[in-house]
């Protein structure tokens, strides 16, 4: 079930899709892309699966790849079983937003693969679905960027946000 506005079908040339007006859609969850807007994203492992501390720099790096190219990063953390991100896709060199949904993808896909490789393993990963909203106001992007930071301390993974390795935040 999907809705869209008036878009343009071409590709920007990247393989990304790019999304020209608003639009969304649903799987389990539902999907809502803003061009211009900020999300809070959440995704998580399947199956239980925890992932060690090299694993955590192979998705991080994963996570960055893209930044300033395909979206812009604010804040992401990894922890052992999910991640949190703060970000906004970028748009088009025709001023079209990047789809989210084909960002995102890329980061489980290449991060999937270098983790099995790690492992010795092949299948998937991360769980299909994730949870995203679009960030309304700057109370909820503090409040949100404040529960992605401490994550880690609540967890008992760390005693300060800041001695946290997994944790990136733009400057």
């Amino acid at each position: 079930m999907e809705s869209k506005g008036p878009q343009s079908k071409k590709s920007s040339g990247t393989g990304f899709q790019p999304v020209i007006s608003f639009r969304s859609s649903r799987r389990n969850l539902p999907r809502w892309q803003e061009p211009g807007a900020v999300y809070f994203i959440t995704w998580r492992l399947k199956d239980e699966e925890i992932l060690s501390p090299e694993e955590r720099d192979i998705v991080l790096k994963s996570l960055l790849h893209w930044q300033g190219i395909r979206w812009e990063v604010y804040a992401a953390v990894v922890i052992p079983n999910h991640i949190h991100v703060i970000a906004q896709p970028l748009t088009t060199p025709d001023g079209a937003s990047i789809s989210l949904s084909s960002i995102i993808h890329s980061v489980k896909t290449f991060s999937s693969r270098q983790v099995n490789a790690l492992r010795g393993c092949q299948g998937a990963l991360w769980q299909d679905e994730r949870h995203d909203r679009i960030i309304r106001d700057e109370k909820e992007l503090l409040e949100k960027w404040g529960y992605l930071r401490h994550n880690p301390v609540e967890r008992g993974l760390t005693g300060s946000p800041e001695d946290y390795p997994w944790l990136y935040e733009k400057n």
